[in-house]
C-alpha cells in the first residue's frame, strides 16, 4: 500500500492512499461472501450463490459498495498509523478511483491538532475564593429543614390569606365565553406562589371556605397563548378547602426526626459541616474555571474549522437529548422559539469555539506537564460511568469501545492536568487548607445542605 502525505489547509494533513489491485480483489471476494449469506437468491442456500448469479440479484455496484465500505476504513487506519498521523476528528475521504482490477485510490483530509503556543498557565494573579459560612446561612438551612417537615393543617375559622394552600374551582370567560384551559375543578393552589397570572392569587385573599368571588384581570402581553395575550378576562372562583403550613419547633425533637441527630446542636454542627464542604467544592470548581480561562487567554493557536463544527454537532446532540428526556420533539421546540436548526447552530458557534480552544490548550498543557492517564485511572472512570448510567447501555458501550476509551483517556488527561495545577497551588499555600472535591453526585454533592439531611435512621451516615 502506497501512502503520500502532504500538508493541508488549516491544521490538516492530506493522505493519498493507493491500495494494490490484489487487495481490492480480496475485499471484493469477501463482500461477495457476506452478501451471499445475507441475500435470498432463488435456488441457492445462503452463502452458496455464485458471484455471477448474486450480481444479477443485487447488481455490481452493490458488491463494490460492500467491498469498499470495509476496505477504505481498514486501509485508512493503517495509513494513519504508517504516517504517524493522529486525527483530531473523523477524516473526510474523497474516492479518486474505485474500479475492480485497478488500485483503489482515495484522498483523506485529516484534521490534526494544531500547534499551540502556550503562554503562562501557572503564575496566575489570583487565588482560590472560599465562601465563609456564617450563622445566618446555617440558620437559613435549618429553616429550610423546618419547612420540609411542615404540616398542612385545615383552617375552618378564617378566610384565605397569603401563603395558604387552597383547593379551588375557577371558570374564566373572555367576552362572556369560556376559553380552553380557563376552567378547573378542585385545583390546588398556593396563595402568593406566583403560579397563576398576575392578580389571580391576590384576588383569593379574603375568600372563606364555601365562598366565591368574581373578578376581572388582563393576561400579560407576553403570555405564551397569543389568543389570550393582552386580553381582559373575567374569573369566578369558589374555595373548597383552606390549609395553612405549620412549621415544627426548631428543637431537639426536630433534629431526632431527621435522623441520627441526638439534639439540635449536633444537627446544627452537621449543617455547618456540609455547607463548608459545599463551599470548598464550589471554590475548587470556580478556581479550576479561572485557571483554564487564564491558560486559554495566554495561548496562541489556529482553531480548526472541523473541530468547531464537531463541537457544534455535540452541542446540538446534547440539546436533542434534553428535549427527548422532557418528551419534546425538536420540530415542536424550534416552532415554539421561532428559530430553525441553522439559527441554533449559529448561536452555538461562539461557545463551540471556546470549547474547542479549551480542549486544545489543555491537551498542550498536559503535553508540557508530561501527564498521562494510566490504565487504572481509565478502568476506575469506566466503573464510575457504569454505576452512574445503569439504564443507558448504549452510552456505556460507547465508552467501553476502543474509540470511547481513547476519548475518555484524553478527557481524564485534560482534567488531571488542571487538578495537578490546583493541588500544586494549594501545597504552596498551606494557609488555605484542604479544598477537596465532594463525593460523586449520587452521594449528594450536587444538592443543597438541606437536601443532604435525609429523613430516617441513616441520615448521619453520609
Amino acid at each position: 500500500m502506497k501512502v503520500t502525505t502532504t500538508k493541508g489547509p488549516r491544521s490538516s494533513v492530506v493522505l493519498e492512499v493507493e491500495v494494490p489491485p490484489e487487495r481490492v480483489a480480496r475485499s471484493v471476494e469477501q463482500a461477495v461472501a457476506r452478501l451471499s449469506r445475507s441475500t435470498r437468491v432463488p435456488g441457492f442456500r445462503p452463502g452458496r450463490a455464485p458471484r455471477a448469479v448474486l450480481e444479477r440479484v443485487v447488481g455490481l455496484e452493490r458488491v463494490l459498495d460492500e467491498a469498499f465500505e470495509h476496505l477504505i476504513p481498514d486501509t485508512l487506519e493503517e495509513a494513519l498509523t504508517d504516517a504517524a498521523v493522529i486525527p483530531l476528528i473523523q477524516p473526510d475521504v474523497e474516492v479518486v478511483q474505485r474500479d475492480e482490477g485497478k488500485p483503489l485510490i482515495y484522498r483523506a483530509t485529516v484534521p490534526v491538532r494544531p500547534e499551540v503556543k502556550l503562554g503562562d498557565y501557572r503564575n496566575f494573579p489570583f487565588g482560590i475564593e472560599i465562601e465563609e459560612i456564617d450563622d445566618a446561612r446555617v440558620a437559613q438551612v435549618l429553616e429550610e429543614l423546618r419547612d420540609q417537615q411542615a404540616a398542612l393543617v385545615p383552617v375552618e375559622d378564617r378566610a384565605a390569606r397569603d401563603g395558604d394552600y387552597l383547593i379551588i374551582a375557577f371558570e374564566g370567560r373572555r367576552d362572556g365565553e369560556t376559553f380552553e384551559g380557563g376552567s378547573a375543578d378542585r385545583y390546588p393552589i398556593v396563595v402568593g406562589a406566583g403560579r397563576m397570572i398576575p392578580g389571580f392569587e391576590e384576588a383569593l385573599v379574603g375568600i372563606a371556605i364555601g365562598g366565591s368571588k368574581t373578578f376581572s384581570l388582563t393576561f400579560p402581553d407576553d403570555y405564551p397563548d397569543k389568543s389570550l395575550a393582552g386580553k381582559p378576562v373575567e374569573f369566578t372562583v369558589s374555595v373548597y378547602e383552606i390549609r395553612e403550613k405549620v412549621l415544627p419547633p426548631l428543637d431537639d425533637e426536630l433534629a431526632r426526626g431527621l435522623g441520627e441527630y441526638p439534639d439540635l446542636d449536633v444537627l446544627r454542627t452537621e449543617v455547618r459541616r456540609r455547607l463548608e464542604a459545599n463551599a470548598r467544592d464550589r471554590a475548587r470548581h470556580g478556581f479550576i474555571d479561572r485557571i483554564i480561562d487564564y491558560a486559554v487567554s495566554n495561548a496562541t493557536l489556529e482553531l480548526p474549522d472541523a473541530l468547531v463544527e464537531s463541537e457544534i454537532e455535540v452541542m446540538f446532540e446534547e440539546l436533542q437529548g434534553r428535549l427527548a428526556r422532557d418528551g419534546v420533539g425538536l420540530a415542536d421546540y424550534l416552532e415554539a422559539i421561532g428559530k430553525d436548526e441553522a439559527a441554533i447552530r449559529g448561536e452555538y458557534r461562539p461557545r463551540a469555539e471556546q470549547r474547542a480552544r479549551i480542549l486544545l490548550v489543555l491537551n498542550a498543557v498536559a503535553d508540557a506537564e508530561d501527564l498521562h492517564a494510566g490504565d487504572a485511572d481509565l478502568e476506575a472512570e469506566l466503573g464510575r460511568i457504569r454505576g452512574r448510567h445503569p439504564d443507558d447501555p448504549r452510552l456505556v458501550a460507547y465508552f467501553e469501545s476502543p474509540r470511547g476509551r481513547v476519548s475518555l483517556r484524553a478527557s481524564l488527561r485534560r482534567s488531571g492536568v488542571v487538578e495537578r495545577i490546583v493541588d500544586d497551588w494549594l501545597a504552596a499555600h498551606p494557609e488555605v487548607g484542604p479544598v477537596p472535591h465532594l463525593e460523586d453526585a449520587e452521594d449528594g454533592s450536587s444538592s443543597t445542605a438541606a437536601e443532604q439531611i435525609t429523613v430516617g435512621p441513616t441520615a448521619a451516615a453520609g
